[in-house]
């Protein structure tokens, strides 16, 4: 028998908020306008959009589906509704990518989080003054993660709020920090966005943003957006146990409409406050790459805000906060994917589970951390582990698990439990189901097989 009581979220707000927060993270602030930057800018987003609509929005109806009809944890669903096939291995992979990114993700948050700390003392306004700026941020960075002390003091303190949160509970925990951090997060952003609005560079931003090259839309840039949407939406990492709390009066089609336009949004958002900055500064390019964030930002904002020094000070720390906040979201949908699997499988408390994933993260986390300094030469497939923690899951699992849901709903559940998910029940209706079959079908499958050969680099575009 088991100790876990199971509870759901207890409003539809909540709900909502709570898979929300678990979508948007540092794949919608970070990641997106890194592959804007690099894939063309409006042409990209508009390319993103049509995504998101034939991709990622019925891949995320059919997680919710699966959760809720099951009510149960991922690592359990699949066995609850296809018990004793093949299926039942999907859940504890699913469980297990979600794991391995807790891991890794929570490294980077503990960037942020160093991050936010450095804005708050004055840390890049006081490397402004120096005389190569700019090398003075990438040393910075560089400095940071290899320092063996530093990312794990930040990285203790990133999973301990984790853990805090999650032991609360569903309810008192996930859906009450949710209501919370979510509506703060977008009004930060609302704010620097519309700060960034009378930065210099901001024609020149909104002009890459908004105003499209079609001639930029290759086989490459397609499939790039399409692997934007499984960061952007979290699909394939374990929604299914966010949707398993859902009620059964909450709206699947609506709720995944809703989450997508809020993720799009946070998305542009970021664009919206990022692309005016660094076109604000003479040779900075919109396609920076990965060291956006902890290199040439820092410098963007006090290069553009020179003249101005409470804003130099305060846009760093506003913009880092977003991102810490967004971060955390994300990290506590990691963490409950795998503490609720623990509970609902092996019987224990919900506080006993959390403390094994704690733990097990912190282990795992210590080592991806310090793959990053002491430990770079410690090398798998010719990756430090960080890395390699990342191809695995990112380019492997993550595409194999959002497969799997895709032909388990288009093949294996039945039309008719199916519907019943999508009416709720009965209280809705919903007008689209053969095209949604189709798509979930047939089109969302090859999709998936697509970014998996551009990823692994099996074929060039």
């Amino acid at each position: 028998m088991s100790n876990y009581s199971r509870v759901g979220f207890a409003t539809k707000i909540g709900g909502l908020l709570a898979a929300a927060g678990s979508a948007v993270g540092l794949g919608n602030i970070w990641r997106f306008p890194t592959q804007a930057g690099q894939n063309g800018g409006a042409a990209f987003i508009l390319v993103y959009v049509i995504c998101i609509c034939i991709f990622g929005i019925p891949l995320l109806i059919s997680e919710f589906a699966i959760g809720r009809h099951a009510r149960a944890n991922v690592g359990n669903a699949y066995k609850v509704l296809a018990p004793n096939t093949i299926w039942r291995w999907i859940g504890p992979l699913s469980v297990l990518v979600a794991f391995l990114i807790f891991c890794y993700y929570n490294v980077v948050v503990a960037w942020v989080l160093y991050y936010t700390y450095d804005a708050i003392i004055g840390t890049f306004v006081t490397m402004g003054t120096s005389v190569d700026a700019a090398k003075a941020f990438s040393d910075h960075f560089v400095e940071f993660v290899s320092n063996p002390w530093k990312p794990l003091i930040c990285l203790f303190i990133v999973i301990g709020i984790i853990h805090f949160v999650i032991v609360a509970g569903v309810q008192k925990g996930i859906e009450s920090s949710s209501k919370l951090l979510m509506p703060g997060l977008f009004i930060i952003m609302i704010l620097l966005a519309i700060f960034a609005f009378f930065m210099p560079g901001a024609s020149k931003g909104y002009e890459f943003l908004f105003t499209p090259d079609f001639s930029a839309v290759t086989p490459g840039v397609i499939l790039s957006a399409l692997g934007q949407c499984f960061y952007s939406m979290s699909i394939g990492m374990g929604m299914i146990t966010y949707a398993s709390y859902f009620r059964k009066d909450v709206d699947l089609g609506k709720t995944a409409l809703s989450i997508a336009f809020m993720v799009t949004m946070v998305a542009i958002l970021a664009g919206l406050i990022i692309f005016p900055a660094v076109f604000s500064v003479e040779g900075m390019e919109p396609s920076y790459g990965a060291g956006l964030v902890f290199v040439a930002l820092p410098n963007v904002f006090n290069s553009a805000l020179s003249s101005v020094p409470f804003f130099a000070w305060l846009v760093p720390i506003l913009f880092y906060i977003i991102l810490l906040v967004a971060a955390l979201t994300s990290t506590m949908f990691l963490h409950e994917v795998s503490t609720a699997y623990l509970a609902e499988t092996l019987g224990w408390k919900r506080h006993k589970s959390a403390i094994v994933v704690t733990l097990a993260g912190l282990f795992l986390g210590v080592f991806c951390s310090l793959s990053m300094g002491p430990l770079k030469d410690f090398t798998i497939f010719g990756m430090n582990l960080f890395d390699f923690d990342d191809y695995v899951t990112a380019k492997i699992i993550l595409p194999l698990t959002g497969m799997a849901a895709a032909l388990f709903v288009g093949w294996r559940l039945t039309t008719r439990q199916f519907w019943t998910e999508l009416t709720s029940y009965g209280r809705y209706k919903f007008v689209w189901l053969v095209p949604f079959l189709i798509l979930i079908r047939f089109v969302v499958p090859v999709l998936i097989v697509a970014i998996m050969v551009k990823e692994l680099g099996l074929l060039s575009f």
